[in-house]
């Protein structure tokens, strides 16, 4: 049975939970690959990624590499002398990286692939309303989340579950995960499957400025499961216009409210403790909401320092 000596590369806090459970395990983790430092916030102070605070933190070797193709990482990389690479939520990887080690380089990714391939797969299986996702371990390949599977684990998505709370749960599942996929390749007993191409294959976008803005035409399940889909990053959003003023509003939870009404869709109807936008087949009552330069509060607390007259409008 061939030793293992892994180089993990990661950048946000899914992997870094992974990579814990990696050295807790006492697999001999020889390098850290993650992001370059970069300015974030309005101070524009370096940031550290998830995954180097916590190589830091256990005196593990790190490279951050800005260029993977670059002579001298590869160089440094080789020096590491791992024959196995673990990948969690970094990047595309050149054939030079992953074709390194003996073992090959495998990837977690949260989604029962070939579905929801892409930037953001938690975000998508609740923005699109399925009731169950999961994890799988595959080789890497030349294409994005294409290569042969290893395991996948399959989990129900509760109905009014959000993007943090599934998030929290599929790095849990993804670390028993991870640590049998290596227990399988210590043994040299994997074997894999090749990913079939149907043509409802769901994908996982990048998040964006559009995709994320509600649009108040939608059913009223779409709505909920795209506000509860972006929480509690980066949040699905909606101007909100009330005579000669308009927002910019984050919306962060929601709840359905089943009631007919003669009422336009995104007209915005208040009480002083309670705020229900209305849609086709009922309202959404808006929970929990941030307006610009506002802390993030209940709709309660903003309905406290904020009158709506019946003008209000979710555009």
């Amino acid at each position: 049975m061939e030793k293992l000596r892994i180089v993990f590369m990661g950048t946000p806090e899914f992997a870094v939970g992974i990579l814990d459970t990696i050295i807790q395990n006492n697999y001999n983790v020889v390098g850290v690959i993650t992001a370059a430092d970069k300015p974030a916030g309005r101070g524009q102070k370096i940031k550290y990624s998830a995954v180097k605070e916590y190589a830091l933190a256990n005196n593990l070797p790190l490279l951050q590499p800005t260029n993977l193709k670059d002579e001298g990482f590869l160089t440094e990389l080789k020096a590491l002398n791992a024959n196995l690479q673990i990948v969690v939520a970094f990047r595309m990887l050149p054939k030079a990286v992953w074709n390194m080690p003996s073992l090959g380089t495998f990837n977690l990714h949260a989604s029962l692939l070939p579905n929801y391939r892409g930037a953001a797969p938690i975000n998508w299986a609740i923005i699109n309303g399925e009731q169950k996702t999961g994890v799988t371990t595959f080789f890497i390949d030349e294409n994005i989340d294409t290569g042969a599977m290893i395991l996948s684990k399959e989990t129900t998505i509760n109905p009014n579950e959000n993007a943090g709370q599934l998030h929290d749960r599929l790095m849990n599942i993804g670390c028993n995960t991870v640590i049998e996929t290596l227990e399988l390749i210590e043994k040299g007993s994997i074997n894999t499957t090749i990913q079939t191409d149907s043509g409802d294959i769901k994908t996982a976008y990048k998040l964006n400025k559009e995709n994320c803005k509600i649009d108040w035409n939608k059913s009223i399940q779409a709505i909920h499961d795209q506000i509860r889909g972006l929480n509690p990053y980066p949040a699905a959003w909606t101007f909100i216009a009330d005579k000669n003023e308009e927002w910019n509003v984050k919306i962060y939870k929601s709840k359905i409210i089943d009631e007919t009404h003669q009422l336009s869709n995104g007209t915005i109807v208040c009480t002083k403790k309670e705020m229900k936008i209305a849609v086709e087949n009922g309202f959404l009552q808006i929970l929990n909401l941030q307006f610009p330069g506002k802390k993030r509060m209940t709709t309660q607390e903003l309905l406290n320092g904020i009158t709506f007259s019946e003008e209000a409008k979710a555009l």
